[in-house]
C-alpha cells in the first residue's frame, strides 16, 4: 500500500504504508488509510515528528556505517534498502512546515 501526503502548501509526500503509518503515530494520528493534521493540529505533528526524528538520530550516534543494517524486512516478507526514520520523516517534516507557514491542513487518502 501506498499513502500520499497532500497540502495546498506544499508537493506531496508518498510513502509505503508502513511508514507512513509510523510517521501518523509520531505525529500523534491514529495511524489508517485516511486523515488529516488539520491546521491546529500541526504544531503538534511537527513537534512529534521532530522527536521521532531526534530519538532516532540518537539511536544511531556512534553506529558505524559498516554496523548499521543494509537491509529491512518490508511487509509481506521482501527486503528493501533500510532507510533511517531520520531519512524517511524529513520530506513530510518539511510539507508540514510548509503547511503551518501557509495555514493549510495536511491530508492523505482523500
Amino acid at each position: 500500500m501506498i499513502i500520499t501526503f497532500k497540502s495546498a502548501a506544499a508537493g506531496d509526500v508518498i510513502m509505503f504504508g508502513d511508514v507512513a503509518e509510523r510517521m501518523m503515530a509520531a505525529m500523534g494520528k491514529e495511524p489508517g488509510s485516511q486523515g488529516i493534521v488539520t491546521v491546529a493540529q500541526l504544531p503538534d505533528a511537527i513537534a512529534g515528528l521532530r522527536a521521532a526524528i531526534a530519538a532516532d538520530k540518537a539511536r544511531w550516534q556512534g553506529v558505524t556505517e559498516e554496523e548499521r543494517p543494509h537491509e529491512e524486512t518490508a511487509p509481506g516478507g521482501g527486503h528493501r534498502a533500510f532507510v533511517s526514520i531520520a531519512q524517511r520523516a524529513a520530506p513530510l517534516l518539511e510539507l508540514l512546515e510548509w503547511a503551518e507557514k501557509k495555514g493549510k491542513p495536511v491530508v492523505w487518502g482523500v
